[in-house]
């Protein structure tokens, strides 16, 4: 197996700048993200995280500087192009963007019917992931029926039921319990061992304390990347 390090970084920020309103919310950030790594962003409400994932999961370009993700120039990426990309991103939205009146199962398993796998391995690979999230029960309610929490756990089952390359997650464990969010974590965690890059935003220390990963803290626009911690 090559070593990790010489790897092309999968997304690569280089003197990147995003603005709104003449004003740059995000400035001369420079991070590099290999592939399989496992990364928190974290930061104060208002720091840019969320707008870092806008930039990331391209529903934005940036202001200044070059973004590259997988290995792709998106200054100069045109829709179709973009569009292809997005296929190999699973994103989990912190207002959830799912399809109201649909089921949960059918909100699941939209991205596989994208892709056109039949309905045979599409039904047994969502009911597995309801299960582990622990709404097998509800396999056939509306999703407008739903209460936050398990609205959410829909997202995430949504975003990674297609094993993308990349997943973004922006506070995937804001809507739920303790247990729960620690039984989410892991299927981000067994997500990453088979290959997905993982990269969520998140306020919650008890989770960057818990899994130790790698860190891009925002602070006043800008963005320090913190190693992993070594454990004695």
């Amino acid at each position: 197996m090559a070593d990790m390090n010489m790897a092309k970084p999968i997304i690569e920020l280089q003197s990147v700048s995003v603005g709104y309103d003449n004003r740059d919310v995000l400035k001369d950030m420079r991070i590099a993200l290999q592939p399989g790594s496992f990364t928190f962003v974290t930061g104060k409400s208002g720091s840019g995280k969320t707008t870092l994932l806008n930039l990331l999961y391209l529903n934005k370009k940036p202001s200044k500087g070059v973004l590259n993700i997988f290995g792709h120039n998106i200054n100069f990426a045109n829709r179709d192009n973009l569009a292809r990309l997005r296929q190999k991103i699973g994103v989990v939205f912190q207002d959830f963007r799912l399809l109201e009146h649909l089921s949960v199962y059918d909100n699941i398993a939209l991205p596989l019917r994208v892709r056109g796998m039949n309905e045979k391995d599409i039904y047994k690979r969502v009911i597995e992931l309801l299960k582990w999230i622990e709404l097998h029960k509800s396999i056939y309610k509306t999703c407008n029926t739903l209460s936050g929490g398990e609205k959410q756990r829909v997202a995430i089952a949504r975003a990674v039921i297609g094993r993308p390359d990349i997943l973004f997650a922006d506070e995937p464990t804001g809507s739920v319990d303790f247990e729960m969010a620690d039984k989410l974590m892991r299927l981000f965690v067994e997500l990453n061992r088979v290959g997905t890059t993982v990269i969520i935003a998140t306020h919650n220390e008890y989770l960057t304390l818990t899994y130790n990963y790698q860190r891009i803290d925002l602070n006043n626009g800008t963005a320090k990347l913190y190693p992993a911690l070594k454990r004695v």
